[in-house]
């Protein structure tokens, strides 16, 4: 069988560019009885992937995504003659000769408040043209049981034409021991003897309820004598000090922004962190979640959408709308070391419930299912 991935979004920084990464390895590692032609938009992309075997890579140097999309990429499918074309994002070329499978990362454009997060051109767009790739689709993968339940309600899809597979932190997330790569991080981070960690992204403040964790964080930092410093790591997100008029001293001084954190550097960062604080306001895989969980780091994290899915019995959770529960939990972790013991446990024994192989798996299954049903008059 003759299979395509569009992996367009190989270098984008976020949990889709890691599912787009992990998942295109880990199909080429698990399955040597079929034929894989990967397809870049740039030349820098090329190489991404160490494979063997039949594994073709080819360059559709179009720069414009709708255009890569929904011209190149059907064209390619037609001249390299696929029996499926699998996209981990949530688009599938409209013209494809062949059949198509996408990935759902969410459902939030469909959820009640998705205005305060999604400008009104953007919710217009995906509103309208997601029914027609949910239509062209063979079969879709949802990344949570509440994103799949959402799109069946929504679209009034047919039974089965969603499934969910849950995916995976990377391999390297693990608990760090080595004081040497403990140090080298911290020095590299300039992260202080103790603190709590927190993820962001300057464009996503909002739905990462940044406003009320800082909120939180300022009632918690006034309440117990000897506060840990909140680490917010993320590319751009020291410009939240004027954004969110966070002052220069009080508890504004132990607020301390890293900038972006790579991912070979965050096992040991999650590792030096007593605790991680993610009371986003709507998510439906947070990859950081699975990442703290893997590594053994305790989780404070939102009782909203799919957090507490991911979590299970793993976490702290809290009401994200109420800055007072978000800093009583802070009080909680980081004054009882037992606590923190206890949920460091828990998550890293749920985090055994997350693996790429079993991803890789369930995605080939479901690839190879649609691929075997298309009739040879189909082909070219």
């Amino acid at each position: 069988m003759r299979i395509g991935i569009m992996v367009r979004a190989v270098d984008e920084k976020g949990g889709v560019g890691v599912y787009a990464r992990n998942v295109t390895q880990e199909l080429l590692n698990l399955d040597r009885g079929h034929t894989y032609v990967l397809y870049y938009r740039t030349a820098a992309q090329m190489g991404s992937f160490f494979h063997a075997g039949s594994v073709t890579e080819r360059l559709l140097p179009v720069q414009n995504k709708v255009a890569w999309d929904q011209v190149a990429m059907p064209r390619a499918c037609r001249d390299d003659g696929l029996d499926v074309v699998f996209h981990p994002k949530f688009t599938v070329p409209m013209l494809a000769p062949c059949p198509a499978v996408m990935v759902l990362h969410g459902a939030g454009w469909f959820l009640p408040g998705a205005e305060r997060y999604w400008s009104r051109w953007e919710l217009a767009y995906v509103r309208r043209v997601m029914p027609m790739y949910c239509r062209k689709a063979a079969a879709i993968l949802s990344v949570s049981e509440q994103t799949t339940e959402v799109f069946n309600r929504v679209l009034n899809l047919p039974e089965g034409k969603v499934r969910t597979v849950y995916f995976a932190p990377a391999r390297q997330f693990r608990p760090v021991s080595d004081p040497g790569v403990l140090q080298a991080a911290r020095e590299r981070y300039n992260l202080p003897p103790r603190f709590v960690l927190t993820l962001s992204k300057a464009a996503g403040g909002a739905r990462k309820n940044f406003g009320r964790l800082l909120e939180a964080y300022r009632i918690y930092h006034g309440s117990v004598p000897d506060p840990h410093p909140l680490v917010v790591g993320g590319r751009g997100c020291e410009r939240f000090r004027v954004d969110y008029g966070i002052p220069a001293e009080g508890y504004g001084r132990d607020v301390l922004f890293p900038g972006w954190i790579d991912q070979v550097d965050l096992p040991a960062v999650y590792s030096l962190a007593d605790g991680f604080v993610y009371p986003s306001n709507q998510e439906a895989f947070p990859i950081p979640i699975t990442e703290a969980m893997a590594c053994g780091t305790p989780i404070i994290t939102s009782q909203a959408s799919g957090l507490k899915e991911l979590a299970g019995d793993a976490a702290l959770f809290v009401d994200p709308t109420k800055g007072e529960d978000i800093a009583e939990a802070l009080r909680r972790l980081l004054s009882q070391p037992d606590l923190r013991t206890e949920l460091s446990r828990k998550g890293l024994a749920r985090s055994q419930d997350f693996s790429w192989d079993r991803c890789a798996r369930e995605t080939l299954d479901i690839l190879e299912q649609v691929g075997a049903a298309r009739s040879p008059a189909g082909r070219t």
